[in-house]
C-alpha cells in the first residue's frame, strides 16, 4: 500500500494520460476504469464503445476514452501512416504501414509516439514481442541506451528491491549490462528507494577466474565512469551483496556489499530464475516487468495477470512518464 501512494502522489501532480490497446479484456477495462474513477489519470481504450462496456462492471467513467481503430477518421489515420513512415525511414511502404497499424499495439504506439498518449500497457492478451517490437521499433531507445530492459519491484512487508534484467536480453554484454544498472537506479527512484546498485557474479571481487566474471568486472567499471555519483559495485555475490557480515569478509571495502537493494544480473536465465526463487520460495510479490530505456514508458503485462496486476503496472508506467516530462 505504501507503494501504491507514493505512485499515486507522483502521477496525480500533472494530467497524465496511458493508452491501453486492449479493450477486449475484462482486467484491462476494470483497471482503467478505476483509474478514470479515482482521476489518476485519464485511460484511452481501444475498441469499440459497445465492446468496452461489456467488459466492464459498471458505467464506463466520463474521463474514460473509448476509441475505435476501426471507425477512425481516415485523415486521421492517414497522418499516422505518414508518420509512421517517416519515422521507419523507409523500411515500410505506405500500404504496409496501413496494415500494420490495423493491430491496435503499432496503433497504440503511435499515439504515443505522436504525443496523444503518455504511455502504454499491453500484453494481458498479447505476447511480450507483440507488445514490445512496436515500442523498439518506433518509440525506440533513449540516447546512449542500446537496448531495452526489464526490472522487477520485489515486495515483501516493508522491504523493497530491484532485479533486473529478468525479461528482455539473453545475454546482454559489459556494455548492455552496465546501462541496464543505470536504468535501473531510475526504476529504483521511482518507488523512493535510493539505488545501491550490485552487479551480480558467482565470484567476488576476484574469488572465481572465468570470462562471464570478467564481463561483470568491465561492466561495473563502464557504469562506475558514466554514473560516479552513484552507488555501484561488482562483481558481487548475492550473499556478499545482502549479507552484511558475509560482506564485511568477502568486499570489506565495498560501498553496496552488504546493503545492496538494486540487483543487476549477468544474463536473462539468472535473472529470471531469481526473481522467481524470491517470488515462490520467499514470499515476494514481483511487480513487472518494468521496461526501462524506452524514451516513453510502454508496459508489458503477463498473460496471467490479474486486475490489481493490471491497475499497479498501469500506475507505474503513468510514474515513468511523470519521471520523464
Amino acid at each position: 500500500m505504501e507503494i501504491l501512494e507514493t505512485l499515486k502522489q507522483k502521477v496525480s501532480k500533472q494530467p497524465l494520460t496511458l493508452v491501453f490497446p486492449e479493450g477486449d479484456d475484462s482486467r484491462v477495462v476494470n483497471a482503467a476504469v478505476r483509474l478514470a474513477k479515482e482521476e489518476l489519470l485519464t485511460p484511452i481504450v481501444l475498441g469499440s464503445k459497445e465492446q468496452v462496456q461489456a467488459h466492464s462492471r459498471e458505467p464506463l467513467p466520463q474521463n474514460l476514452q473509448v476509441l475505435d481503430p476501426e471507425t477512425y477518421p481516415k485523415e486521421e489515420f492517414d497522418k499516422l501512416v505518414a508518420a509512421f513512415v517517416e519515422r521507419r525511414k523507409g523500411k515500410n511502404t505506405p500500404e504496409q504501414a496501413a496494415e500494420m497499424l490495423k493491430d491496435v499495439n503499432y496503433f497504440g504506439t503511435m499515439l504515443v509516439y505522436l504525443g496523444q498518449a503518455d504511455g502504454m500497457v499491453s500484453g494481458a492478451i498479447h505476447s511480450t514481442g507483440a507488445t514490445v517490437r512496436p515500442a523498439l521499433q518506433i518509440i525506440k531507445t533513449k540516447p546512449n541506451v542500446r537496448r531495452t530492459s526489464g526490472a522487477f519491484l520485489m515486495l515483501r512487508g516493508d522491504e523493497k528491491y530491484i532485479f533486473s534484467d529478468c525479461a528482455i536480453n539473453i545475454d546482454p554484454d559489459a556494455q548492455d549490462l552496465a546501462e541496464i544498472a543505470l536504468e535501473s537506479a531510475k526504476t529504483a527512484r521511482l518507488f523512493d528507494i535510493e539505488p545501491r546498485i550490485a552487479l551480480m557474479s558467482f565470484s567476488t571481487k576476484g574469488s572465481a577466474k572465468s570470462p562471464l566474471v570478467e564481463k561483470v568486472v568491465e561492466a561495473t567499471k563502464i557504469a562506475q565512469k558514466l554514473a560516479p555519483e552513484e552507488a555501484i559495485d561488482g562483481e558481487l555475490q548475492f550473499d556478499a551483496a545482502f549479507v552484511p557480515g558475509v560482506a564485511a569478509k568477502k568486499a570489506p571495502e565495498s560501498p553496496v556489499a552488504g546493503k545492496a537493494n538494486v540487483f543487476v544480473f549477468p544474463e536473462l536465465q539468472s535473472g529470471n530464475i531469481g526473481y522467481k526463487i524470491a517470488q515462490r520460495l520467499g514470499g515476494f510479490e514481483a511487480v513487472g516487468p518494468i521496461l526501462q530505456g524506452l524514451n516513453r514508458p510502454v508496459s508489458d503485462l503477463s498473460r496471467g495477470c490479474d486486475e490489481e496486476e493490471v491497475y499497479k503496472v498501469s500506475l507505474i508506467t503513468a510514474a515513468q512518464a511523470a519521471d520523464g516530462k
